[in-house]
C-alpha cells in the first residue's frame, strides 16, 4: 500500500510544474480548435447539462428509496432497517463521488478552454439602419 501511495505522489510531483502553466497554455490554444474540439465542448455540454443531473436525480431516488425501507416498510423488520440504512449511505457516498467529478470535469473544461458558451448573446439595443 506504501508503494502505491508513494508511486502516486512522485507521479503527482513530476506532473505539478504542468499544472502551474496550465493558465499560460489556455492562451496559446488556437480560438477555433476544429470538429475534434467541437466534440469535446459537446461532450461536456452534455456531461454537464444532462448526464450528471440525471445521474444526481438517480442517486436522489435511491436515498428516498432507502429513506422508505428504513423507516416505512422496516418497522420491526431488522433486516429491511440494514437494507435501507445501506441504502442511504451509499446514495450519499454517491452523491460525493458524482459531485467530486462533476468539479474535475469543469475544473479539466475550464482550464482547457472547452467549456464553450454557456448562455446566448444578448442584443443590446435594436438594429435599424439608418437612411
Amino acid at each position: 500500500m506504501k508503494k502505491i501511495i508513494y508511486s502516486v505522489s512522485g507521479v503527482g510531483l513530476l506532473l505539478l510544474p504542468l499544472m502551474t502553466f496550465a493558465q499560460t497554455a489556455q492562451k496559446v490554444l488556437p480560438t477555433d480548435a476544429g470538429p475534434f474540439g467541437e466534440l469535446l465542448t459537446d461532450l461536456v455540454k452534455f456531461a454537464n447539462g444532462v448526464l450528471i443531473p440525471f445521474i444526481l436525480a438517480i442517486g436522489f431516488l435511491v436515498f428516498v428509496w432507502g429513506m422508505f425501507r428504513y423507516f416505512i416498510a422496516g418497522g420491526a423488520n431488522e433486516e429491511a432497517k440494514e437494507s435501507g440504512k445501506n441504502l442511504m449511505i451509499y446514495a450519499t457516498l454517491g452523491f460525493v463521488l458524482i459531485i467530486i467529478f462533476w468539479g474535475i470535469i469543469n475544473l479539466l473544461s475550464s482550464s482547457t478552454g472547452l467549456q464553450g458558451k454557456t448562455a446566448p448573446d444578448i442584443p443590446t439595443g435594436p438594429n435599424k439602419q439608418q437612411t
